[in-house]
């Protein structure tokens, strides 16, 4: 096995039906912009009544059917926010802790201290972080907070700082694959994943390669290094 090997985003995921929320995060093969992805995906009632709005600059979740809302603790929350020259986006209401921290002189791992997985027992979902720094360099860090035991007794907390690599990002999402009666949490480090320069070729991968039943939305934001602008894809399988 090549550790260095390189698949698409698609051959990461191709087969397995519940990886749950993800986000990615690199550069393009030709080095001129960065690209940015997250998606969820849900196999209650109350996870798959979701899809994704963007609002004033913000990407949000929201219901697609407010009168069916169960609890929305765990699942309305700001996914994506630019603050100055970074842009943040989670699996959950931590982009706004981070969002804090940061205008407060904070590192993104020092601004999540005060957060843990989700208490969402047995699965203790694991919070998934991304933060995107703009400027002469271009970098991102990912991080995961995961239980560190099956009754979650404590929390587990992994950063991971990554240099732009033109061609090359990194991909974390919240479980393994599907499981009962808990899923097992993500393991190891993010996965290197291959970044092409269409926009449209990487949504495309990643939504085709998502499981039919289990996928509820996408958004991929691909950011011009040289002037911050940017184009973006938004897919919501509700519409």
């Amino acid at each position: 096995m090549d550790i260095y090997a390189i698949p698409s985003i698609g051959e990461r995921i191709a087969g397995n039906s519940y990886v749950g929320r993800g986000l990615a995060i690199g550069t393009t093969s030709d080095g001129t912009k960065a690209a940015v992805a997250y998606f969820i995906m849900g196999r209650s009632a109350n996870s798959r009544n979701r899809v994704f709005v963007m609002k004033d600059g913000v990407l949000q979740t929201a219901p697609f059917d407010a009168s069916k809302v169960a609890d929305p603790s765990l699942i309305i929350y700001n996914a994506l926010k630019v603050i100055g020259n970074k842009l943040i986006i989670t699996n959950g209401d931590q982009t706004d802790t981070i969002e804090e921290g940061v205008k407060n002189g904070k590192s993104f791992s020092e601004s999540l201290e005060s957060r843990c997985f989700e208490p969402d027992k047995p699965n203790y979902t694991p919070r998934i972080s991304g933060m995107a720094t703009f400027g002469d360099k271009f970098s991102y860090e990912l991080s995961i907070l995961k239980s560190l035991d099956a009754e979650g007794t404590d929390c587990a907390r992994y950063t991971f700082s990554y240099p732009s690599k033109a061609g090359l990002g990194h991909f974390i999402h919240t479980y393994v694959c599907d499981g009962a009666p808990s899923i097992p949490s993500f393991q190891g480090e993010p996965e290197r994943i291959a970044i092409p320069n269409d926009i449209n070729e990487f949504t495309s991968d990643l939504w085709n390669n998502l499981d039919a039943d289990n996928k509820i939305s996408l958004y991929v934001r691909y950011v011009d290094l040289k002037d911050n602008s940017f184009t973006d894809r938004l897919i919501n399988k509700y519409n």
